[in-house]
């Protein structure tokens, strides 16, 4: 660092300082711990030790900024021999095992990893038995080094949350970048969806233009107010069939997908939404405005309240009655645009969003009887979408469904297995809206289809409790069984049991596991995005949590399909896959990256991915087909000095075992998160053909992920219902 970068940093750590320490200016072991953001008191108790220079069992700012100026400057034989004196907790200049021991128990517990105490052992034996090299029984620091060196990412970047916490800001996060809505990559990733918009603004601007020449002599508001109507007659009928899902599910296996932006029809029904909105608003004052001129031009006549809440005027061409449902109209769309916020949605509140929705019946209603010629852009969408609805309704109610069994896994994850009907087809990533009467009698949610439509008796949606009627739903399970059931409970019981044993389970049977017979109705299914992966050659799915869900129904897809291409030597044991590309899968390669907040969420498809690795037990010629890369984000990552310990035994006993131990899969777990840049440089350098990137998750990670596949040229595509 320069000189005037030292001046800035020694500011800051002041400031920090200062904002930390009490009267006294000096720091305690409860301000350190607090500073820190330690889970764990023993790092906390063992950096304040090695900062205390004195003793004095508190830290001045000199001791903090002496200790700081090491790690961060320092070099890297200072830096490792902090670290050593962290592991060396009695201070005798050597580590034995029992001190290892007690340093990766702290580490498990600071990056929230739960694992058995034979777990536990078993690390510390394989970090030990790898560092202590001349079987002293003590690892000395040479030794510590010298292991150290096998890994050169932590050597790279060995650092302390304490340190990070209290450097300055990067200077080039104050560089101003150009906007991502500039660059070239944005574009060219978005050329479908901005030239839609660009040619839906034109055809709103040529509609407002043709109405307020069509209506010039009625003054300037009355003009504006017929622009905005006519623009309205198109948008409220557009808003209908952007929604229109199974003629959109049709539409993405024709060549209108490569022309339109089938995929992104939320986002662009959102955006008519706003749109009608801003319409309503502008129609509705300019209507005010124009009876304001009225009142005063034919004085005593009416006035602007009768002109707006009474049929007197005469307005309208059903009995006067235009200007009553234009306010009623405005309140009701304001209320579902309101109520179809994302704080709304994302808050537990889904069943405020649906059921304001449903609103748009009287909307319709209101708009033909508020204008004359609204029926002439409703009547042909306004069919087609009647039919979709009697279709929707015969559909779900054709035959019995029921759910034939449940698990509950963690994080509140309710996995229903649901006995599948004959014509029930599906593509991989499909969705289909639910209805479980037993829950909620008329409530419809949508859901991704989890298993594989190769899967011929079952159907599987896993939900995770975010909602009202999500949480219902798992607690519904989660009670005891009720033994006052139909009389015939146990022959269902034994039937639905027999029926499912050839049935893939993910769930391990317990107190969390049941068979059932509950009725069910299920509309759809729809498509997604996520139909485009088999035209794709290098696809890489990602998801966040519980976004696993669509990929767990393609990636089983894909390892059928996988499967009935795999030859075997008649001469020895080994097998390989030719070729798996054909005219219906042009796949090469498959990135499949999960990325979960704790250990515990791992569970919900790990039996899934374990069977999948065995699929791939034998090395292909060109590389694995399928690769499996774990995060896990609440672990500290390598660079941590509270995990480096960690990390390098979860490492060495990962190769000694071939598995994981967080996971038990062979792909070993990686702590953190991914850092995307890397990830796709990798990924872009295999030269596998064109990457197509698919997302399901969180909307924060979507705009990040976006904004490096823009870089990298890569096809974007986020799961939306």
């Amino acid at each position: 660092m320069s000189l005037d970068e030292d001046a800035r940093w020694l500011e800051w750590v002041t400031k920090q300082f200062e904002s930390i320490a009490g009267e006294d200016k000096e720091i305690d072991i409860d301000e350190f711990k607090t500073a820190l953001k330690v889970k764990e008191s023993f790092f906390a108790e063992r950096f304040f030790a090695l900062f205390d220079s004195d003793g004095s069992s508190s830290i001045s700012l000199d001791e903090l900024l002496e200790a700081l100026d090491l790690l961060i400057h320092g070099s890297e034989t200072d830096k490792l021999k902090f670290l050593f004196q962290v592991y060396d907790v009695d201070g005798s200049g050597s580590i034995d095992p029992d001190e290892l021991r007690t340093v990766l128990k702290s580490c498990l517990r600071e990056s929230a990893i739960s694992l058995p105490e034979e777990k536990l052992d078993d690390l510390t034996l394989a970090l030990f038995e790898s560092a202590d090299k001349d079987n002293s029984g003590a690892i000395t620091f040479e030794e510590l080094k010298a292991e150290l060196e096998n890994f050169p990412e932590v050597m790279e970047n060995l650092t302390i949350s304490a340190a990070n916490w209290l450097k300055p800001p990067d200077l080039d996060q104050k560089k101003r970048h150009a906007p991502r809505y500039l660059t070239r990559a944005y574009w060219h990733n978005n050329s479908r969806k901005l030239l839609f918009l660009v040619l839906y603004a034109c055809l709103s601007l040529l509609l407002f233009m043709g109405a307020v020449l069509q209506h010039r002599q009625g003054g300037a508001w009355y003009m504006v107010a017929k622009g905005c109507g006519q623009c309205l007659n198109f948008n409220c009928t557009f808003v209908m069939i952007l929604m229109l899902r199974r003629c959109l599910t049709w539409l993405r296996a024709t060549w209108v997908v490569r022309v339109l932006p089938l995929d992104q029809n939320i986002l662009l029904h959102q955006i008519v939404g706003y749109a009608i909105l801003c319409y309503t608003l502008v129609h509705t004052t300019a209507h005010v405005c124009n009876f304001g001129t009225s009142s005063e031009a034919i004085s005593g006549e009416f006035s602007v309240w009768e002109y707006l809440l009474t049929t007197r005027p005469g307005i309208g061409w059903v009995k006067g009655t235009a200007s009553v449902t234009g306010v009623i109209l405005q309140v009701v769309i304001c209320l579902m645009v309101l109520c179809s916020s994302t704080f709304v949605r994302r808050s537990g509140h889904f069943e405020v969003f649906y059921w304001s929705h449903l609103s748009y019946v009287w909307v319709w209603s209101l708009l033909v009887v508020h204008c004359a010629n609204f029926w002439k852009w409703f009547v042909v969408p306004g069919l087609v979408f009647l039919l979709e609805k009697i279709v929707g309704i015969a559909v779900s109610h054709m035959g019995g469904l029921y759910i034939v069994e449940v698990n509950l896994l963690p994080s509140k994850v309710t996995h229903l297995v649901i006995k599948r009907p004959q014509f029930f087809h599906f593509k991989p990533g499909d969705y289909v809206y639910i209805n479980i009467p037993v829950i909620a009698k008329y409530e419809w949610h949508p859901f991704t289809i989890s298993s594989a439509p190769e899967q011929p008796d079952s159907l599987w949606l896993h939900i995770r409790s975010m909602g009202q009627w999500t949480n219902r739903l798992y607690e519904y399970f989660r009670q005891p069984e009720s033994q006052s059931g139909s009389p015939k409970r146990l022959a269902t019981s034994l039937r639905n049991h027999r029926q499912l044993r050839k049935a893939q389970v993910s769930a391990k049977f317990g107190e969390n596991h049941r068979f059932c017979n509950i009725k069910c109705y299920v509309d759809g299914p729809y498509g997604t995005p996520t139909r485009q992966i088999f035209a794709s050659e290098h696809a890489v799915l990602i998801g966040a949590g519980i976004g696993i869900t669509p990929f767990a129904s393609i990636l089983q897809s894909i390892m059928y399909r996988y499967r009935r291409r795999k030859q075997n030597c008649p001469n020895c044991n080994y097998s390989w896959c030719e070729n798996i590309k054909d005219s219906e899968m042009k796949l090469r390669k498959v990135d499949f990256i999960w990325i979960n907040r704790d250990q515990k969420s791992f569970e919900w498809f790990v039996s899934l991915l374990t069977k999948l690795e065995m699929d791939q037990a034998d090395e292909e010629p060109e590389g694995r087909f399928l690769e499996m890369h774990m995060y896990m984000t609440s672990a500290l990552s390598k660079n941590d000095m509270k995990a480096i310990g960690l990390q390098m035994a979860l490492d060495l006993l990962a190769k000694k075992e071939k598995r994981d131990s967080i996971t038990g899969l062979r792909t070993r777990t990686q702590p953190g998160r991914p850092e995307w840049g890397k990830v796709f440089q990798k990924v872009s350098e295999e030269n596998k053909g064109k990457v197509h990137v698919f997302y399901c998750g969180s909307p924060a990670l979507a705009k990040v992920i976006k904004a490096q596949c823009e870089h990298f040229s890569f096809n974007f595509y986020k799961e939306n219902f």
